[in-house]
């Protein structure tokens, strides 16, 4: 039986390193952001690529859930890389058949990072608050959903990928420890503008980022985000 490892992450994270590291395992396969195609469709959001990521994935639920999460895999382990803001308008029943991992980041360094790219971000876009709805709808159903905060990754990138395969209770690999140059052939249509980092690494580094400065028109993002990041990381496994 394989294992179908569910990753619900945030944006400005290292899910995309996370999931190259599961990539270059020998027993792993991959999918990236199966669902952005959905969220697209749904909200009509603008995104760069967004006619082609429309044209490349399934854009209803059942679909995806059918060609791209529960799909025959001939991998012991399937690693599915999503974001949790795609997750709108979504029965989280699915979600029991899967192992899922929630990947956090101190939300002063998450908006700093993100308002690059959007100038006046909101909850829905920073993720968080949907990460704490997935997680407690997990717990209450019985489930032990794991928690990982990508600063501690980074830290210890052994140490944190082999605590994490422990909880999956698959075995930890070195090979998640490092990866060729450039792109992979998993990379969702998307990759040529937002991955340039990944494509350029060859592993997980720390970033080299100042003290991040929350402006006033974002305390109030800030302020809720950090609630839910506290909530959040109380049950972090790192």
């Amino acid at each position: 039986m394989t294992t179908r490892i569910n990753l619900i992450s945030g944006p400005r994270n290292i899910s995309t390193a996370l999931m190259y590291a599961f990539a270059n395992r020998a027993d792993t396969a991959v999918v990236d952001e199966p669902m952005y195609a959905y969220f697209l469709q749904l909200t009509g959001d603008e995104h760069p690529a967004r006619e082609a990521i429309l044209d490349s994935q399934p854009q209803s639920m059942d679909l995806v859930k059918q060609q791209l999460i529960f799909n025959p895999i001939e991998t012991p382990i399937y690693f599915i890389k999503g974001m949790a803001k795609h997750y709108v308008d979504v029965d989280y029943h699915f979600l029991l058949d899967l192992q899922n991992v929630f990947l956090i980041r101190d939300p002063a360094q998450l908006i700093t990072s993100f308002v690059k790219v959007i100038p006046d971000p909101q909850m829905r876009d920073i993720g968080l608050k949907r990460e704490w709805e997935i997680y407690k709808y997990l717990k209450d159903s019985g489930q032990s959903p794991i928690v990982m905060d990508s600063n501690d990754v980074l830290a210890d990138p052994q140490a944190g990928l082999t605590t994490l395969c422990q909880h999956l209770d698959i075995p930890f690999s070195e090979r998640m420890l490092s990866w060729p140059k450039g792109p992979i052939e998993e990379d969702g249509v998307w990759a040529p503008h937002w991955y340039t980092n990944v494509h350029a690494s060859t592993g997980f580094a720390l970033q080299n980022t100042s003290e991040p400065k929350i402006t006033d028109n974002l305390q109030g993002l800030y302020q809720e985000s950090l609630y839910y990041y506290d909530k959040l990381y109380e049950f972090s496994i790192i």
